[in-house]
Parts: structure tokens; sequence; C-alpha cells
């Protein structure tokens, strides 16, 4: 009945709106002795047709006006076939070319997409390179809030690409899942995950994104010892508790593959003296052997701006599972005021990593066992933020005390690959670093970074029995942001 008398209704209301102009002094009242209220009538009565003539349910008190439709008279969420009445699961959708759209996050669009890039300038002095720029990585995250307690998270990594290599297939650039995780939340004191995990050993590996970063190169220890980014295919749970009100302790523990210390017909270990655990990394999402692998990582902060975290690893590498390999990480960080000091520690065991896989040992040309069992590395770094008063008053808009900052900072760093140095282990790889930088971030999310390395020991040297060091310089600037 209500229909009907809708439809009436209207129908009088455009009729008499039609006729108007026919009709000698009807103009001024189809046009301007409507008061706003009536016009508004008129407008919501033919809405409410054409809803009912679509099959279209009203909508909700305060929402926003319809957008216009796409090409083709429709919007996205509407081409998204429906399941049948009722149905809360399965895979019988109806419909042929349509079923490209048959996905719940069309209808319902719940997913955000962002991301970082940055790009680097290098001119290393010793390296017998020369200076170059190169577009390092961009990087885009994918964040699904799929309920109230399943969320999913992703990041998809290109690494050194540039249109010549996409087309040459240049060695040097990759791309990769960097980590993919499903987690159900529970409460704060325990959550699900399951995916390619981002392994907590150590807080760098959490936090290695270039616009967090202060400096441009990664610390060593963090790319041969623990290399980052480290990531493994697993599960496993994570958490928080507050025992005091000021104090806050964080938890992960995962099940994953582990590292791959041999790869498909290799008799020798990539975990070497040279390169350290870095190509052993690799094999992380298809394990090479039935062991699997334990990593887990509990931090604490007994109030704001200190927080202490110990991390550990173990699990086996060879394809037979017989050979461990063990990672210990210590981290800290302490702020106050202007100031921020932090630093971590690593030490690896590989063990019987310089014997073959028939037991036979592995010799260098110096009559040294090339492969690495021990290692052990960590850095140190201070920074000081800081932004001159003059040039907020000079340029307001672009140094904005609230937001803008400038970062002084130094950093040292040691990595021995190979310290076992009795015996046969005399191939020893020492690396040494001092680094002193300074950046600025116009915000938090955007950094120009300015760096000076000097090397006592260099990157690329191997001690021989002269032990004699060989010194490096290097510049480095680079761009970073989050978008």
């Amino acid at each position: 009945m209500k229909h009907r008398f809708t439809r009436r209704a209207l129908m009088c209301v455009l009729a008499l709106t039609l006729a108007a102009p026919f009709f000698p002094g009807s103009h001024s009242w189809a046009n301007d002795d409507l008061t706003p209220a009536q016009k508004e009538a008129v407008r919501k009565a033919v809405e409410e047709y054409l809803r009912q003539q679509q099959g279209q349910a009203p909508p909700a008190v305060g929402a926003p006006p319809t957008a216009a439709p796409v090409t083709g008279g429709k919007r996205l969420e509407e081409l998204a076939t429906p399941r049948a009445a009722g149905q809360k699961y399965g895979s019988t959708m109806q419909g042929s070319g349509g079923l490209i759209f048959a996905r719940p996050f069309v209808a319902a669009p719940k997913a955000i997409v962002g991301g970082y890039t940055d790009i680097e300038y290098f001119n290393r002095a010793n390296d017998g390179k020369s200076s170059f720029f190169d577009q390092h990585r961009l990087v885009p995250f994918i964040y699904g809030d799929v309920s109230d307690h399943v969320k999913f998270a992703a990041e998809i990594e290109f690494e050194h690409f540039s249109r010549g290599k996409l087309e040459g297939g240049s060695s040097g650039a990759e791309l990769g899942v960097e980590f993919m995780a499903i987690d159900y939340l529970v409460a704060d004191p325990f959550n699900l995950r399951a995916g390619i995990i981002l392994l907590p050993l150590g807080k760098f590996n959490l936090l290695h994104d270039a616009p967090l970063r202060d400096l441009t190169d990664r610390p060593i220890v963090v790319q041969r010892i623990i290399p980052t980014t480290l990531s493994q295919a697993g599960i496993g749970f994570y958490g928080t508790f507050y025992p005091t009100r000021l104090s806050k302790l964080d938890y992960e523990f995962y099940i994953t593959n582990g590292f791959t210390g041999f790869k498909s017909g290799d008799s020798e270990s990539p975990i070497s003296g040279k390169d350290g655990l870095k190509d052993a990394r690799k094999g992380g999402v298809n394990d090479n052997n039935d062991g699997k692998s334990f990593v887990g990582r509990v931090a604490f902060s007994p109030l704001l701006g200190i927080e202490l975290g110990a991390s550990a690893f173990y699990g086996s590498y060879d394809p037979q599972s017989r050979r461990a390999l063990a990672i210990w990480a210590l981290d800290g960080t302490f702020q106050r005021g202007p100031f921020e000091l932090i630093g971590e520690g690593a030490w690896a065991y590989a063990k019987d990593n310089h014997l073959s896989l028939m037991g036979t040992p592995v010799f260098d040309g110096d009559g040294a066992f090339a492969k690495a069992r021990r290692m052990n590395g960590y850095y140190i770094q201070l920074n000081y933020h800081f932004l001159p008063a003059f040039l907020t008053r000079l340029a307001p808009s672009h140094f904005r005390p609230e937001i803008s900052t400038f970062t002084a900072v130094v950093r040292w760093e040691e990595t021995d690959l190979n310290n076992e140095v009795d015996g046969n282990f005399t191939s020893a790889r020492e690396f040494q670093r001092v680094t002193f930088g300074l950046n600025y971030r116009p915000t938090e999310d955007t950094v120009f970074k300015f760096d000076f390395q000097y090397s006592p020991q260099d990157i690329g040297n191997e001690r021989g029995n002269d032990n004699v060091p060989v010194q490096n310089t290097a510049f480095i600037a680079s761009w970073a942001t989050y978008f």
C-alpha cells in the first residue's frame, strides 16, 4: 500500500512539474515558489522511487550521498557476485565473466596499500669501483583488516631494479615477499601468527626500513650474522604484558623452516668466513631437511625510553638435520631528551661447518679452513636530535619544530666472522668501521642522509699471518620516504 501511495504521489508531482511551463503563471510556482523543504521532499521522492524500481534498500540515516556510478553503470561493489541467500561459505558463486569480481574485498574494501622507497649514492675510495646512484628498494606494503580478530600484512620488495635490469634479467635485481603474516588476535597477552615470519632475532631485523634508520648502510653484524632482512616460513605466537603501570614486556616465539646451509647437490656449506650467514638465509621458504627451527625474543621496558631485548635461534642447517646452528643476540635502546643510544650484539655457532658433507675439511688457498664455525659482532650508535632556531625563523614552513628534526649520528661496529684462531683457523675475517652521519627529516616519514665511513680494517680484507689492516673511506648519501 505504501509503495502504491508513494508511486502515485511521485507521478502527480512529476506531472505537475512537467506541465507547469504550458500554463500561464505556473512557471514561478514550478521553480521559485517551492520552499526548500518542498524541493527536498521532491528530491527524496524521486530517489526512493528509483531505488524501489532497482530493488535497493534505503540508505542508512546520516549516510553520505551515493557516488556517481563507474563506466558501465555499476560500481565495483555491485559487480561482486553475491553468495546465494543464507550461504556463509563455499564456492558456489553465480555468474560467468563477472566471477573475477566475486571477492569479498570488492564488495567491502578493507585493504590499505603503502610502502617506502629509497635511492642511494655511494663513493668508496679504495674498492676500485666508480661512484654510483642506486635505486635500492621499492617496497609496497599491503595491510588487510579482514575482521575484528583476523589481520593480514605483507611486504613485497623490489631491489636494485631499473628498466635495463628488468629487461636484461640482471642478477643484481631481486624480487620477493619480505614477509607475509596472517594474525589471529585473541588478546594483548596472546595472539597467533602464521606465514613468512620476520624473525625476531635482534631488534634491527624488526625495524629495518630505510626511512626508520638514521644511517644509510646497515651495521655489518646485521648483514652477515643476522642477515637482515631475515624471514622464514612458519607459525607462532606473540603478546604483551604490563607488569606495572610504567613497565611493558613483549615476546614473540615461532617455529620456522630455518636456514639452508646446503643447497641441492652442494657438498660444502655456504656459511663462510667471508659472508657469514648471508647466503644461507635464501632457503628459508623451502626447507632442506625435516627438522624445524625455533626462534624467539623477549623485550622488557621498565619505563618509557628504555628497552632491553634478548633473542635466540636454534635449528639444523644440513640435509640430514645433524648439524646445529645457534644464534644469540642482545639489544638495547636508551632515550633521554634529544639523546638516543642504541646497540646490538650477536653470536653464532655452526656445528661442523668447516667440514663437507662427506666429513672432509674444506681449506682455502692459504691452507686454512675456509668455512666459519664461530662468529660474533656488535654495533653501538649514539644519536642527537636538534633543530636550529634560526632555520625555523628563516623558513617556518620547511623547518617546523613539532615535526622536523636534524640528527647527528656516530656509530662504531666490529664483526669477526671466523674467530677461531687456534689450529688451522687462521683466516679470520675482521670488519671494523666508524660512521659519522647527519640527516634531516622534514617530517618523521621522510629523511635525507649524509654519511662518512672510515674502516681501519677494510670489509674486503682477509687477515693473513701478517694481520695488516687495510684502511678504507666512503661517502654515502641517501633519500628515503614512506608513502
